[in-house]
């Protein structure tokens, strides 16, 4: 059995990553969760979009005081995301919940979106380099700036929505993918706005979008709030202290290992989903030791 000690030491790992890399939580947490401490998926999900509600909650702040933040494509993104949270949620609770298949799902759909993440890690500075072809002049005004960008939105508004459905489907599923997909939209939609304006309406849509996925989950029992209780107590601090000192490690380095990682993960996840243990034959081999017992003492 593992105890605080052990998830606490999960949320230093993961905290010190996020802190270095960036790397969303999500897609750290939720495969330690699941092969390390062999944490059911559903409870696994649920537990790590609530871990990464809070954990985004105070970098939000901190983008919102630097004015990093286009409110247009936060509320656009949110009409898409949201609602498609509280649908993908109402099939697992009345479609999916009981089946035999449900962990399945999760653990294949978990699989897809951390073999993305980790493509798009590793091959961060290619991606990059074929995005900045796109960009043009960033303008010295950021009001200006601000106003270019908020006509793109209105005439975007359903390309941000749409996307905004996709990440709230995935990201309710799997809990990963808030940060990878929606980077890589934004930066495609608007190729002229600046990255850390991009960073800074993602993560707090991010938070948005994790909050209610997560409150979803806990409606349904998926959440355990004492091993949300340790990871959280060890991964703020750590998360600190890796954005104090990622400018003296080789997070280059670090990213490629984390990348290929969840590539591998990934992989193994789809290949290999978890399956839960049927029903059915169970109640029957129940059904024919009663019957034996009965005939037995007839």
């Amino acid at each position: 059995m593992f105890g605080p000690l052990e998830f606490i030491l999960a949320g230093v790992l993961v905290g010190f990553c996020v802190g270095i890399t960036g790397v969303g939580g999500g897609s750290l947490m939720t495969p330690i969760l699941i092969s390390l401490f062999r944490i059911e998926p559903h409870i696994a999900i649920g537990t790590d979009l609530l871990y990464a509600a809070i954990s985004k909650f105070c970098g939000s702040f901190v983008h919102a005081k630097k004015l990093n933040i286009v409110w247009p494509i936060v509320l656009w993104l949110a009409i898409g995301s949201i609602p498609a949270s509280f649908a993908t949620h109402w099939v697992l609770d009345n479609y999916l919940s009981q089946s035999t298949h449900y962990k399945a799902v999760l653990t294949m759909v978990l699989g897809f979106m951390l073999t993305i993440t980790g493509l798009s890690i590793v091959f961060r500075n290619q991606i990059e380099k074929f995005f900045n072809k796109l960009r043009k002049d960033e303008l010295p005004d950021m009001t200006e700036d601000l106003e270019k960008v908020q006509l793109q939105t209105s005439n975007k508004r359903k390309y941000i929505v749409m996307m905004g459905v996709v990440l709230g489907v995935f990201v309710t599923l799997s809990s990963v993918g808030a940060g990878a997909f929606g980077i890589m939209a934004l930066v495609i939609m608007f190729p002229n706005l600046p990255m850390i304006r991009i960073i800074g309406s993602d993560v707090v849509h991010a938070v948005l979008l994790t909050f209610v996925a997560g409150m979803g989950h806990m409606t349904s029992g998926n959440v355990d709030f004492h091993l949300l209780m340790w990871l959280l107590v060890g991964s703020i601090p750590a998360i600190i202290i890796g954005t104090l000192i990622s400018s003296r490690l080789p997070e280059k380095i670090i990213r490629k290992v984390l990348g290929i990682t969840l590539f591998a993960l990934g992989v193994n996840f789809m290949l290999n989903p978890i399956k839960a243990k049927p029903v059915k034959p169970a109640e029957t081999v129940q059904v024919i030791q009663i019957s034996t017992v009965k005939n037995a003492s007839v």
